[in-house]
């Protein structure tokens, strides 16, 4: 019955993005037409109740114009909008999905393991604002550091992981770890307030990914192939991008920090394209392939 209700509730979301703005007869015949109605109207005391739920759950209100009676989503910050869809978007999945048992042998999903174990532990931590303490065990050391204790600052999924970067209270700075190389994660009762100088927003804003270099971000300029370009064209590499059109090619512009997440993403695109500025750049890029053939002779 839970699940039955939050999937309501993601209808009632969903159906108010899509069409904008709906009086409550609007709501209704879409209501009817829902596997969720079973042929009867929507009571008024139950959109109440699903108005507050949503509230609670996806912080999204949903307003009522005095004037038309229409209901609409007020308005959000580009952030916590793109917070929502993905909300909206899991959940959408995860409705469709648990009805596809059927079918379930001949769909395959990746795998996101470190949301299964610590992800809501960690929210917990955000939510509270207490330190989080745990056992980490990068890919880079052999043995795993002990009570490592940081002030949680926002959570990002990259590359299908989960990331927290907080203040490491030890070592007084920033850093950002997996959710799936942690262990014996426990929310402490020490309580924190975030540094005002840290802006969530701009932390990553010129990152690839999750690696954040004192590097200044640089001018980025790709020359990519009519096939490729197509790609980065529906899923682009970084919010900043750009593009100027060719017959047979596209020049892409970028402003990013060079990293090595970065550089390994160029690189899985082989041949399809080339890294035209800055130099310093291509030269990374010059030796790793020459690095990468080596092992070939």
């Amino acid at each position: 019955m839970a699940r039955d209700l939050f999937n309501r509730y993601v209808w009632l979301v969903d159906t108010l993005k899509r069409h904008g703005r709906m009086t409550r007869s609007e709501i209704d015949a879409c209501w009817l037409r829902s596997r969720y109605s079973d042929g009867r109207p929507l009571p008024r005391r139950t959109f109440y109740n699903y108005r507050q739920a949503i509230e609670e759950l996806f912080d999204i209100t949903v307003e009522c114009d005095q004037a038309t009676f229409e209901y609409y989503i007020s308005e959000e910050d580009a952030h916590s909008e793109s917070v929502t869809d993905w909300l909206l978007n899991s959940a959408a999945t995860n409705d469709i999905l648990s009805g596809s048992r059927d079918v379930a042998g001949r769909i395959f999903i990746e795998n996101v393991p470190s949301a299964r174990e610590y992800l809501g532990v960690v929210i917990d931590a955000l939510r509270a604002g207490h330190t989080l303490r745990f056992n980490y065990h990068p890919y880079t050391r052999s043995l795993p550091t002990a009570g490592v204790v940081i002030e949680p600052y926002l959570l990002k999924i990259f590359k299908q992981r989960w990331y927290v970067t907080g203040r490491n209270v030890a070592e007084d700075r920033i850093k950002t770890y997996a959710l799936d190389r942690m262990k014996e994660v426990v929310v402490t009762s020490d309580s924190f307030r975030p540094d005002p100088a840290f802006d969530p927003e701009s932390y990553f804003n010129d990152s690839f990914g999750i690696v954040v270099s004192q590097n200044e971000p640089k001018r980025i300029v790709l020359r990519v192939d009519h096939r490729q370009a197509k790609y980065f064209r529906a899923l682009p590499l970084h919010h900043s991008q750009t593009e100027m059109i060719n017959d047979e090619y596209s020049i892409f512009h970028y402003r990013l920090r060079i990293t090595d997440d970065f550089v390994a993403e160029l690189l899985s695109y082989g041949p399809s394209i080339t890294v035209l500025e800055p130099p310093e750049l291509r030269a990374i890029m010059k030796t790793r392939l020459t690095e990468a053939l080596k092992g070939y002779e």
